[in-house]
């Protein structure tokens, strides 16, 4: 079966995506407004762009009412963020941040999401999240404004938090005790547990 994604609509390339692209690691981002109110979102589509300088991508689509979401309404705002992990133990809190909210709502609030200052940034940083990345806005690049059209955030990552229980072995965080979800296609999401390793050639 072959699909040409110009025969198509944006929803069905949409699901051709997210659900082929998988897992995809979760950046839960929290933000907050000139107005100081604290926003929390998760974002799928999230990566790692540079290392040298530190620098991860998060793109969020256009919603049909065409109007850009809090997040990055707060990124254009005040230019810093927190991308938070999400491991299983967050997961459904987690969840609960997708809600639609007015803008003068915080999710930390409506999901009752424990929270803490960040050492370099002003947003709240997820008292739970095992790792944590402070960050600042780099640029924005809009791909399309049309419903489902992607815009890209370049993020400039200035510290880094680990939790302890995750002591770095030779520089490496200890992967079978991070428990990180991905997110699958429709409302599936993956865990982690099931590890194995393969040695490079």
């Amino acid at each position: 079966m072959l699909f040409n994604t110009s025969d198509i609509s944006a929803l069905e390339n949409y699901r051709l995506l997210v659900c082929g692209v998988t897992p995809r690691p979760i950046a839960w981002i929290s933000t907050q407004s000139a107005a100081g109110v604290n926003n929390l979102a998760p974002y799928s589509f999230f990566n790692v762009v540079s290392c040298n300088p530190p620098i991860l991508m998060v793109s969020h689509l256009q919603p049909q009412n065409g109007q850009d979401k809090d997040t990055l309404l707060n990124l254009l705002e005040t230019k810093e963020c927190v991308v938070n992990v999400v491991n299983v133990a967050l997961a459904e809190r987690m969840n609960q941040t997708c809600a639609s909210l007015s803008r003068d709502q915080s999710e930390f609030e409506f999901a009752q999401v424990d929270s803490c200052a960040s050492a370099q940034v002003k947003p709240l940083s997820v008292t739970d999240a095992p790792v944590r990345y402070e960050c600042r806005l780099r640029e924005v690049l809009r791909m399309s404004t049309l419903p489902m059209g992607g815009t890209m955030i370049l993020l400039d990552v200035v510290a880094v938090y680990v939790a302890d229980e995750l002591a770095l072995e030779g520089g490496m965080i200890k992967q079978p005790l991070i428990d990180t979800v991905g997110k699958m296609g429709g409302d599936w999401y993956s865990g982690t547990r099931e590890l194995f390793e393969m040695k490079r050639p």
